[in-house]
């Protein structure tokens, strides 16, 4: 496998500014947002989501952004608002963080494959193989999730208090990517992103 920091491995700066501008949603404010966490390094490997959420009577559209650098990870969003008591014209609002790839603890990758007895690596149909979602889930400890529930024994019938369950995972950021909402290029890039992400941290 490559090594991520090669000069072969080309720098991806145009094609995420390029994928911004067909998305289409104020690209200049996403990319100037985003420039601020690059601080001038190339760009690795990206994903970019760009989803609508429904707010009352009207659309608000919201873009994710997932950026690797030799460095670092880059996490973007832009969400767009209603002119309300304070701002009194729609605004933009946007943050974003940049996470030294030595924190990140977690790259989990969940897949769900149509068909999978006519899956081939490597041979399917891409229309195929790109189909279905993927959720990619990366922690680096900002964020943990305690899911807990009433643990039991074997005994069906026993009536006795035994406290509560559960397990902590680590859950900043959770991405899903659908063949239907993001198509089958959609599946494939997030999963060549989450493939350089995972190599990236084994340093």
């Amino acid at each position: 496998m490559r090594d991520l920091n090669t000069p072969e491995l080309a720098d991806a700066s145009a094609d995420l500014r390029e994928a911004i501008d067909r998305c289409g949603y104020y690209p200049d404010v996403v990319t100037d947002s985003l420039e601020v966490a690059i601080a001038g390094e190339p760009i690795r490997a990206y994903v970019l989501q760009h989803e609508p959420t429904f707010d009352r009577d009207e659309v608000r559209r919201h873009i994710t952004i997932l950026a690797l650098t030799p460095s670092r990870l880059i996490v973007g969003h832009t969400d767009e608002h209603a002119a309300d008591e304070l701002i009194r014209a729609p605004y933009a609002s946007t943050s974003t963080e940049a996470i030294p790839l030595h924190r990140v603890n977690a790259v989990v990758v969940n897949r769900v494959v149509p068909n999978p007895a006519g899956y081939a690596s490597g041979k399917a149909d891409p229309a195929v193989a790109g189909a279905g979602e993927v959720v990619l889930t990366i922690g680096w400890g900002m964020v943990n999730r305690i899911d807990l529930e009433p643990a039991v024994c074997a005994d069906p019938n026993c009536e006795a208090d035994h406290g509560y369950t559960g397990s902590v995972a680590a859950d900043d950021i959770s991405l899903r990517i659908s063949a239907a909402a993001d198509g089958p290029a959609g599946i494939q890039q997030v999963l060549e992103f989450a493939k350089a992400l995972s190599f990236a941290t084994t340093r």
